[in-house]
This record gives C-alpha cells, structure tokens and sequence, in this order.
C-alpha cells in the first residue's frame, strides 16, 4: 500500500490516520462497487499490510496495531452502518432466493465487512502487558459500545443472532453464516468475559452474598490430571443389560473364565499408542449403538419441523510420560443442604420415630455415630449462588410489598439477556438447526439449511484437485460452525447461572425443548476419535503464512500432508464443549438424566473414552455417573474398569448412591411435573422482574390531599366545556344522603 510515495510500514502515526480518514470518507458513496473496493483496502489493513512484511510476527504486530488504529478512527461505526445497510438489501436476499444454488459470490459485501469486524473485535479483545495506556482504554470504550445499547440501538451481539434467525428461517439464505457465528461468539466473549474471567466473577459474588470463598479452581484441578486408558472393549460384553445365556457361554472356550476374572485396575500410567486402530466393538454394543441412531434421528426430525442449543484444553504434549500422579481424590466432596436434611429425616424415623422438618442442629436422641456423620457432611457443605438466587426469588414471590422492588444491577450479562427474552427461543431453535446441518453424522436432506453457501464457488470443480481441495474446505467449514456454537452456547449458559439461576434455567429449558441433548448424543455417535485426528486443513494456506510465503503449486500430495499435530484441536474443543454442555443441560436433572438413558447414551459416551484427554474424559464419566443407577446392576458389573475410573475424577457427593442404587425402580419420579414447577417458577420470575408495567397493582398510593389536587393534568379540550353541565347534573342535582352513607359504611 503506497502513500505520498511511501509504504504504509514508513509512514507517521498522523499520516496514517489521515490516509484513514480519507478511506472512511470515500466509504459514504452511492457506487456499491467503490464501497467495495475501499472495504477491501481496510481489510489489507485489518489483516496486516501483510504485502510489506517479511515475517509472520511482523503480519500479527501490524495488524493489531493497525486495528486499534482503525477503531481509534471510527471504522467499526462506520462499518456498523454498512452491515446494517446489507442487512435491510432486499434486492440481494430476493435474487438469492431465486438462484438454484446460492456460492459464495451472493456473500462478498458482506464477508468483507464480517472480516473487518471480526479482526477488530479479536485483537482489541486479547490484553498483552505491553500495551499503552491508550489502548487500554480504547478496549474498555469498544466493550462498552458493544455491551449497552448506543444511540438508541441494540446490543451488537443482538444484531448478529437476529441474522442467524433471519438466515434460518430462510429469509437470507446468502449471509456467510460462519464468519456471523464466529463474530457473535467473539462478541459475547468479549463483552461478558471468558472463563477466566468467569472464575473471578464468581469469586467477587461469592465474596458479596457472604459465602466461604472456593475450595479450587475446576480448570486448574483438570489440567493436573491425566488421561486415563480408555476401557477394554474386548471383555466389556455388558453394554446392553442382559448377559449372553450361559449356552453360548459354554459353547466358547475360557469365556465364562473371562467374565469372571476381576478386572485389572485402571491402569493410569499406560504406554499405548493413542492412535492404534480401534478394537471392534461387541455385537450388544453395535446393536444398542444402532437402537440409539434411529431413536436419535426419530426425535432430531422434530427440529426440522416449525418450531414451538471450555477454554481450550492447554496445548501439551499427550503423549503418556510417567509423572507422579498426586495422592488421593482430585476434588474435595461436596454436600448440599438437601443432603443433610434427607440423612437426618432417615435417621430421625429409624431412631426416633419422627422428624423435624428442615432442622439440621437438634441431634437428641440420635446415637454418636450419626452425631459424627452429622458433622463430617456440615464440614464439606456447599452453598452455591444458585441456592442463595432461588431461596431470594422464593422470599421475593411471597412478599413483594415489604421487601420492596429488587435492585438489579445493568451489567453486560443483564442487558443481553433482557435483549434476548423475547425472541429467545427462536435464537435456540436456529442455533441447534445449524449445528444439525454441521454435524458429521447428518445425513444431506433437500429441506435441510444449506451452511455451504459462503464456501461453495461460482463454478464447480472440474478436476479431482479440485475437487479435494473443496472437500477439505467443507469440512473445515463444518468444523469451524461446529466449534463457534458449542463455545457460544456454554459461555451464555455459564455467565446467565452466574447471573441469575432463573436465567439459566431459561436458557436451559428451550434447548432441551429444541431436542438438544439428542442432537449432541447424534453428534458423539460417531467414530470420535477420528474426528478428533481429522486433518482437515491445508497447512500452505493457512494465515499468516500464506501472506509472506510464496504458495507452492498445490497437488494431491501437499494437500494431504495436513500439518504435524496428533489432534485437530478445533475439534477437540467443540467435542469437550457439547460434553459440558450436555452436563449443564441434565445435571440435578432426574427428567432430563432419563432421557440419557433412553436414548441409549451410555455405549455412545462409553466409545468416547477411546480419546485420551483428560479433560474430554471427565466430562464422560460426569454424564456416565448421573445414569449409572438406572443402567441396571448387570450393566455396572461388566463395566467396572469404567465405574473405577468415575470414582478416581469425578467429584463425590456424599450419600449418593450412584454406584449402586438398587431400589431405583420403586422411586415414584414425576418427571413432568418437575419440569412444569421449574417452568412455572421460569416463568414467575421473567413476568416479575420484566414483564411489570409501569402503574402495577404494588405501586405506593398518594393519600397526601395536597399533592393529589396541586397535580397538573393534562385535560382535553372538550372537558373545558362541559365541566359546568357535567357539575350540575352529576353533582348539585343529586341528593346526598349522609346517614345512609355512615350507616353503609
């Protein structure tokens, strides 16, 4: 880029600006192709005049500092008007509906524009200790444009998903929807915080409603972990609940030998390969695996129908090396209230005979083992926000008059979900319809979204090079949408818990309504562990790289090299996000933990414990421990490698019985009534704290004589007169018995 004769790299700070100045003028012209063109001249510009760089680090730096340049200068508003404008075209959505088959050239205005913002969004965003004081302010000014509603607009991030509705319900089928997901997650991160700073947000709220501080970290708890061995598939016969007959057990030589034989302990320090060839699975597992396909894609049909969805695991070697792996249980156990009163309600009626209700201190008359129980289930008591939020909202619905009205503070968080109320659940419904058509798993239908449209070319591949090369963009392109919405999702489900318990059962519920945990069990249902090692990238062509070299003549073999990493870490992050997501979604859950358990989950997760990872890992356990009491004794008996491995990571609660829980089928659950009370006190909760009009029946009341008449109203014109003939008839025209009235009254 030359200017006044010199490269950009040259020149002054001021020059700079003004060169950017006359670009943002240049951008209010009638010729959309002159728009055109100067928005690719800033996005040479967001991407790091990579034309006068010599290295990668050189294209990084300057296009950090040429975004914050950028912002300082009022592009983002600027471009903010654009995306609006190419929003409202109606001419490009009508002659894309007309197309037969929509490519990436229906998209190009607003890829360019998308490209900017998400460049700018994603280096203002990343805090380094070198930067100046002025771009530290310059992030927080650009957090708070995108967090609150600026002249008298939307939130950005509201902006953004009303273009995935619009894109979902057909309206648009041209938005590049991937740099739309990609940009909104970025968006959402950015102005709500990330998990780290989700952590001290936690903290600071726990510290405000006087709560014990957190005993640890759960991130950092998991990064000390190890992968396990994933279990034996050879001797684990037991995936569906009942045994082969002991015929066919005779008739195979050492089998009932087998079966019989304990199983090896888990064996943490395993020097396997990570990738050998998966051991074939049994027949009972093939054939429950295939029971739970075509249940899942019986249920994920009705999400086609009209409608009523972590950090990045540290990045080090997974290759087993022997460590020392830390003495005892990683997490400390955790016991809640409700746990307490139930142990002492069965203690009371063995011991005593009678209960005391919701009373933990009075232990007369109970022996001194159950005074030591007592007390060891006190010492590891946790209160969480969560059961402070809700015991508030009980306290708030039983007394609005006296406690008078809550004062909620208009944090970012606040504010997007009250954005988002009304027109949440259709958000949900086209997050999870997109994340269908991305999964690997999805068989194409013709009425199914097309996601392909900002990836597929004008013309077709004509040659098998090319036709690799836009296999491999495809899937890349699945991924990525794959990988936006599952980190969307969790971080909206963990910052609106923070918030507001109510908001994430809100949340929540419209997911589980839009069939999200089948879709995420169709998701794993697969062979994941090659998902997770897939290559689907082209090492040459990918940024910044690809601007400072000089691109080699692409041929079968170069794209097939792929790059040296065991694992495809977008997709090891997407799979560890739907995994905490399908926590979230069924924990403390009876309801939703049976729906697990008929869709036949557990060879499904069990599978995905071929994945070394610990993170991944723990959350299967997680989901495998929720339902082991209802998968049956046999079921637990031939899958022991996989219960030892759930008491080694998975945190225990004391008193629950989830290793063998044998009287299950005599517990009366109501599974839809629990999910209608949480529903009703869903809904008591938004028509409290937002759905209120202004002059509601709690309102306070003026007694005060003197302010009632010395108020000025507004009175219509006509009033002036006939106020005299409306006195006189309806007021000195009619008698006024005083003692009838002192009588009624």
């Amino acid at each position: 880029m030359c200017v006044q004769g010199k490269e950009w790299l040259e020149l002054e700070e001021d020059a700079q600006k003004a060169y950017v100045m006359g670009l943002l003028d240049r951008l209010e012209v009638v010729s959309r192709e002159r728009r055109l063109k100067v928005a690719r001249a800033v996005l040479y510009l967001a991407q790091g005049t990579f034309g006068e760089c010599d290295s990668e680090v050189d294209v990084l730096h300057w296009s950090r500092y040429n975004c914050f340049l950028l912002y300082q200068m009022g592009t983002f508003s600027a471009f903010l008007e654009l995306l609006h404008m190419e929003i409202d075209n109606s001419q490009a959505c009508s002659s894309a509906l007309r197309k037969p088959a929509i490519s990436i050239a229906d998209s190009t205005e607003l890829r360019v524009l998308l490209s900017v913002m998400y460049l700018m969004v994603e280096n203002i965003r990343l805090e380094r200790e070198t930067d100046s004081y002025g771009w530290r302010t310059a992030r927080e000014t650009f957090r708070t444009e995108l967090s609150f509603s600026m002249h008298n607009e939307e939130p950005f991030a509201l902006l953004l998903f009303s273009m995935v509705t619009k894109f979902c319900s057909g309206l648009a089928p041209h938005f590049p929807i991937k740099k739309v997901l990609l940009l909104l997650w970025k968006v959402v991160m950015f102005t709500l915080g990330g998990f780290e700073q989700l952590q001290a947000l936690k903290v600071q709220k726990r510290e405000e409603l006087g709560l014990p501080p957190l005993a640890e970290d759960s991130i950092q708890v998991v990064k000390s972990m190890r992968a396990a061995s994933p279990p034996s598939y050879t001797l684990d016969l037991g995936e569906s609940q009942l045994a082969p007959p002991p015929s066919k057990l005779r008739g195979r030589r050492g089998s009932r030998r087998q079966l019989l034989t304990k199983q090896d302990s888990l064996d943490i320090y395993n020097e396997r390969d990570l990738f050998k060839t998966e051991e074939p699975a049994t027949e009972e597992e093939e054939e429950s695996a295939g029971d739970g396909e075509r249940t899942l894609d019986g249920e994920l049909d009705l999400l086609e129908q009209d409608p009523l969805v972590p950090p990045p695991p540290s990045q080090a070697p997974l290759s087993a090396e022997r460590v020392a792996f830390p003495k005892g249980l990683p997490w400390t156990p955790k016991v809640r209230q409700k746990d307490i009163e139930h142990f002492l309600e069965m203690s009371r009626n063995k011991f005593i005979g009678f209960t005391l209700g919701q009373d933990t201190d009075t232990l007369v008359g109970l022996p001194r083992p159950i005074h030591e129980s007592v007390k060891t289930l006190k010492q590891h008591k946790y209160i969480s926000i969560a059961d402070v939020q809700i015991k508030n909202e009980e306290e708030l619905e039983k007394c609005p008059m006296s406690l008078g009205e809550e004062v909620v503070p208009e944090t970012p968080c606040e504010i997007l979900y009250q954005g988002m109320l009304y027109s949440l659940p259709q958000y949900m419904i086209a997050l999870l319809k997109i994340l269908l058509a991305a999964a690997p798993t999805s068989k194409a239908k013709t009425d199914s979204i097309n996601i392909l449209a900002d990836v597929l070319p004008e013309e077709m591949p004509i040659t098998v090079l090319q036709s690799m090369k836009l296999g491999i963009d495809v899937n890349r392109h699945k991924e990525i949408i794959v990988k936006s919405i599952s980190a969307l999702l969790l971080l909206l489900l963990k910052h609106f818990k923070l918030n507001h318990i109510y908001q994430f059962e809100y949340v929540s519920q419209h997911l589980v309504f839009a069939n999200c945990i089948p879709l995420i069990l169709k998701f794993f249902n697969q062979n994941i562990l090659s998902y997770i090692t897939a290559k689907n990238s082209i090492s040459v062509l990918d940024y910044p790289c690809c601007t400072i070299q000089d691109l080699p003549e692409l041929t079968t073999e170069s794209l097939e090299a792929g790059d040296n990493n065991q694992f495809c870490w977008r997709n090891l992050f997407s799979c560890i996000n739907l995994l905490r997501l399908l926590n979230k979604l069924t924990k403390w859950k009876h309801s939703r933990t049976m729906m697990l358990v008929v869709f036949k989950s557990a060879p499904i997760l069990k599978r995905a414990l071929k994945v070394k990872q610990a993170m991944l890992q723990l959350y299967v356990l997680k989901l495998l421990k929720i339902q082991t009491k209802y998968l049956g004794r046999q079921w637990r008996k031939s899958n022991m490698k996989t219960m030892s491995a759930i008491y080694q990571k998975v945190r225990h609660r004391m008193n629950d019985d989830w290793a063998y829980g044998n009287d299950i089928d005599a517990r009366p659950w109501d599974f839809q009534a629990e999910e209608c009370t949480l529903r009703a006190n869903i809904e008591a909760f938004n028509s409290r704290r937002y759905d209120r009009p202004q002059d509601s029946e709690f309102s306070p009341v003026d007694n005060c004589l003197q302010s009632v008449l010395g108020q000025r109203l507004d009175l219509p014109e006509d009033f002036h007169y006939s106020y005299e003939l409306w006195l006189e008839r309806e007021v000195f025209s009619q008698p006024i018995c005083w003692e009838e009235l002192l009588q009624n009254h």
